[in-house]
């Protein structure tokens, strides 16, 4: 690891020691009364990353669902959430902090200064181990006020609680049940992209550009970032595996935008940096393969069949739910139970 990294490292430890204790010791909210009326909402994420942004869709869902005549405002960092969020007709502003705070400190202040001059009647922090959304929430004005921490004393008795995109819906439902509405009882919802008409009709036509035949197709993601990435020789033999057990399938590999290859290229691919054309592509296809990524997580909210590959993250943690998808963690499943499962999609009425 290099020295910036180490530095970097540090910061954030201490910033999350500094910062973990912001909103426990604030008075709790005061329970609705007939004057409550939950017009302005506040969602804090400020992360860069394609699938931490994804991962807030169903906290976004589950707002639009509670409060249909709400606007929303994102917090977020970088660039990537006009494209993520643009068919929530509820999100109105979208306040963006720069992924270089140094290097943009006046794009970085401005930011801040925006959160703080709009009021709002409900602030939520989406993970309460995020630093910059607890003090983003600490600085917001708001009636009410939600760090994340509201439901540890009230857990559900699932798994789902460990899951980072379903918590802070279990925590949205627990502290307005306590605060005095009445929460249906129901799935948390999926990840959703929102794709509209024309760019899955988009991206049939980019699929048939590539395969124009009636077999169903199956799409590889092969990179990841750091240890989550497998190696060549792995997708060498997988791919081998699925080739020879699948025969009268399509198989396509959606690139990153680093254009790197784990096949090397060998096999028909798609690329491109918009993240709604590569969606719209996926979502044509019956069966995502991918390891833990934010192409998993587009996957994913593009509505197909998603499979990912877990080898060092939780797959409870990050796995895909809903409908046919599944984490698999490639310690324990081989590649023959593997293409069972895709075998059990593809057969499938989806």
């Amino acid at each position: 690891m290099s020295l910036l990294k180490k530095i970097n490292v540090f910061r954030r430890k201490v910033t999350k020691m500094l910062t973990s204790s912001i909103g426990k010791k604030n008075k709790p909210n005061k329970p609705f009364d007939s004057n409550t009326n939950i017009k302005r909402i506040l969602v804090s994420r400020p992360n860069h990353r394609l699938g931490n942004q994804l991962l807030v869709t169903p906290l976004l869902q589950e707002l639009e669902t509670l409060f249909p005549e709400s606007k929303i405002d994102l917090f977020v960092k970088g660039g990537v959430s006009h494209e993520i969020f643009k068919n929530y007709s509820q999100v109105d502003q979208i306040i963006s902090l720069p992924k270089k705070h140094f290097k943009e400190l006046g794009s970085y202040l401005k930011a801040w200064f925006n959160l703080k001059r709009k009021k709002y009647d409900l602030a939520i922090n989406v993970v309460k181990g995020s630093s910059s959304g607890r003090i983003s929430i600490k600085t917001a004005k708001s009636t009410f006020k939600l760090y994340g921490d509201e439901i540890e004393n009230n857990m559900p008795s699932n798994n789902d609680i460990n899951h980072i995109a379903k918590q802070p819906v279990y925590n949205l439902r627990a502290e307005l049940e306590r605060l005095g509405m009445k929460i249906p009882k129901k799935k948390v919802p999926s990840l959703n992209l929102k794709l509209s008409k024309i760019e899955l009709a988009k991206g049939k036509s980019d699929l048939e550009k590539i395969y124009n035949n009636n077999l169903k197709t199956v799409s590889l993601f092969t990179y990841a970032t750091g240890d989550k990435c497998y190696s060549k020789e792995w997708w060498d033999v997988f791919y081998k595996d699925l080739k020879s057990n699948l025969p009268d399938v399509n198989f396509v590999e959606i690139l990153p935008v680093e254009n790197i290859s784990q096949l090397n290229f060998s096999i028909p691919s798609y690329y491109s940096k918009e993240i709604r054309d590569i969606a719209g592509i996926i979502a044509n296809t019956s069966v995502f393969i991918g390891a833990d990524s934010g192409m998993m997580h587009l996957a994913t909210s593009s509505g197909t069949a998603t499979l990912g590959l877990f080898s060092v993250t939780n797959p409870t943690t990050y796995e895909p739910y809903g409908k046919m998808n599944k984490g698999i963690n490639t310690h324990e499943v081989s590649n023959i139970e593997i293409i069972e499962m895709v075998k059990t999609i593809l057969n499938s009425n989806l």
